[in-house]
């Protein structure tokens, strides 16, 4: 028996909150990318696939009940096949309640065959004060294949000054090629200790990451050019941000303290990559401006 059938039947009859799985194949069938293979269970499902530029799928992940209590757990298994390009996203923040003690548990898996594309763009987690969340996401690629992709975590609700005072997170991300790591992520935190930490947050709430592969010295300089330039015509003195490569992996880092000035500046950094990466102009899914 497979990890994913093991994984359907573990503690059901126990298990006290939503159980919910989702795994989605994309391939290339009749001109352009479409979902081949379905399988859901719970409240996790898929929008409609939309073709706003031919060939490319946009897809939205949806949670009907709208955030994550303690006692759920999640699981979401995203493959792209060769020659299939997919771009995901969400319809809104995904929200982890509070949690009465209990551990919700939530886990990603992304694998891009060679010469298949992902450009995964959930919009941020937001973790409310007494969540307690074990999460992973593990992101797998073979040679050739092309992924963008961002992770944003925000602490507490800053929009109306509460604090993740109270609460645990453990967040990893492991992001392979070829089954060797290239990146391996922690956002760990008991309470508020990370965002207070020098070495953490320094007393930021949000935090968000930004994957690219491949790339090269050439397209570093130009994410950190339009870093410097928007960051300069934004005048937005509260975000921090800057881009490093690993062999073949631009990582952008930012800090700051809101959503809507985060997701504008990670936008442009993908306006500017998309067309080396993927070999097309950037095309914003039309959920971002509802």
């Amino acid at each position: 028996m497979n990890d994913l059938a093991l994984s359907n039947k573990t503690n059901l009859d126990t298990y006290t909150g939503w159980r919910a799985r989702l795994a989605l194949s994309f391939a290339h069938h009749r001109d352009k990318t479409r979902v081949v293979r379905s399988s859901r269970m719970g409240p996790l499902s898929v929008q409609r696939a939309f073709y706003p530029e031919d060939e490319v799928c946009h897809s939205y992940l949806l949670h009907p009940p709208g955030g994550v209590v303690g006692g759920d757990r999640l699981e979401v298994i995203i493959v792209v096949e060769p020659q299939a390009h997919a771009l995901i996203t969400t319809p809104g923040a995904t929200k982890f309640y509070r949690s009465g003690g209990r551990l919700a548990h939530y886990h990603q898996h992304l694998k891009v065959d060679g010469e298949g594309a992902l450009e995964w763009f959930p919009q941020e987690n937001i973790f409310f004060p007494d969540s307690q969340l074990k999460m992973h996401t593990q992101i797998d690629l073979q040679s050739g294949a092309r992924f963008m992709g961002w992770e944003m975590q925000c602490l507490g609700r800053p929009a109306i000054s509460e604090r993740f005072d109270q609460g645990q997170i453990r967040s990893s991300l492991h992001l392979c090629m070829d089954g060797k790591p290239l990146l391996i992520e922690h956002f760990n935190t008991l309470n508020d200790q990370l965002q207070h930490s020098a070495s953490g947050l320094r007393g930021y709430p949000m935090q968000a990451t930004f994957f690219i592969t491949p790339a090269d010295e050439a397209l570093l300089d130009k994410v950190r050019e339009t870093l410097d330039k928007t960051l300069e015509k934004m005048n937005h003195p509260d975000i921090h941000a800057g881009a490093t490569q690993l062999e073949g992996l631009i990582v952008v880092r930012f800090l700051g303290h809101q959503t809507e000035a985060l997701l504008a500046i990670m936008t442009q950094v993908w306006i500017t990559a998309r067309p080396v990466v993927m070999n097309k102009a950037a095309c914003v899914p039309r959920i971002w401006a509802t």
